[in-house]
């Protein structure tokens, strides 16, 4: 079988650094996919430059969380979400929280809340994702979050990003945040599999981020060789790999003190020695839409 890699861009609508460096990385091709944070500030941004370019494949980032210290959003349904709340008022910092705390028929308003209000500002989503995994029950093993996520996409008729099947090395990545046991992590990719294909939602066969323990973090140069030697590792199959690539800016700064490493994935997609690897280790790139139809035939 040949090999198949989605680039997806997570966080778009973050803040517009991050919008600028994904805006730029679609328009050349150097990505495939994207997603947008409906709750976030600048989601308007990210929604209006989707709707002008309908071919680009632009998806919604379901978001549970609000992860920095002192910018936070909140949920965007009008509707009372106490559940998703943390003492501040603004969606629970980590997912193992929201896994704790969330009522299951809440997690469900403001997530089609979140797929509307896109559409309304002139979205057509491509597919969903999560932010920082939230909804796919991985911290505690609350997995009726993965069953509606499925459930919602299949309403929708969008792909979702759920890995077909899982490596034994995915298991340790820190950028999966994976808290369960890891045969249950086996059993239930099997499991969940067999009912997105039932309830006809386009999965990626893998899903494999980079991984910043190691080297990699000390350097550009390092990041550079590590991510060729990933993408040269990449299966048979369909692959999703994603990125948070966004520009240097005091508005970055002000937001992560880890933006340098957002920095260098928007560096390393905008080398074009970059696409060439990728051609060179047989892979052909495609999107969410493409995957569906490779999937269903649509």
């Amino acid at each position: 079988m040949d090999k198949y890699l989605i680039i997806n861009a997570d966080d778009f609508g973050m803040c517009h650094s991050q919008n600028v460096a994904i805006m730029d990385l679609l328009l050349k091709g150097s990505i495939t996919s994207s997603t947008i944070m409906a709750p976030c500030a600048w989601a308007f941004e990210a929604v209006k430059f989707a709707a002008a370019n309908p071919q680009l494949a632009i998806g919604v980032h379901w978001t549970l969380t609000s992860e920095w210290s002192t910018y936070r959003w909140a949920p965007v349904s009008t509707k009372s979400l106490p559940s998703l709340l943390d003492e501040e008022g603004f969606m629970w910092h980590e997912s193992d929280q929201v896994e704790e705390n969330v009522d299951i028929d809440e997690v469900e308003t403001e997530i089609r809340a979140q797929i509307e209000n896109l559409k309304r500002l002139g979205l057509n989503p491509s597919h969903v994702d999560n932010h920082m995994g939230s909804i796919y029950g991985i911290e505690t093993g609350r997995l009726e979050l993965l069953n509606l996520a499925i459930d919602v996409a299949g309403e929708y008729g969008f792909p979702f990003r759920f890995p077909g099947k899982i490596l034994a090395s995915q298991v340790d990545n820190e950028m999966l945040e994976i808290k369960i046991d890891k045969d249950l992590v086996l059993t239930m990719a099997k499991k969940f599999t067999e009912y997105a294909d039932s309830k006809g939602v386009a999965l990626p066969d893998y899903l494999i981020p980079n991984d910043w323990a190691g080297p990699q973090k000390d350097s550009y140069e390092n990041f550079k060789e590590y991510m060729y030697e990933l993408y040269s590792s990449f299966p048979e199959g369909i692959t999703e790999t994603y990125i948070h690539p966004a520009v240097e800016s005091d508005e970055l700064k002000a937001i992560t003190s880890n933006w340098r490493r957002r920095v260098w994935e928007y560096q390393l997609m905008c080398d074009p020695d970059t696409k060439q690897h990728i051609e060179a280790c047989g892979i052909k790139l495609i999107n969410y839409r493409d995957l569906k139809k490779m999937r269903f035939g649509e």
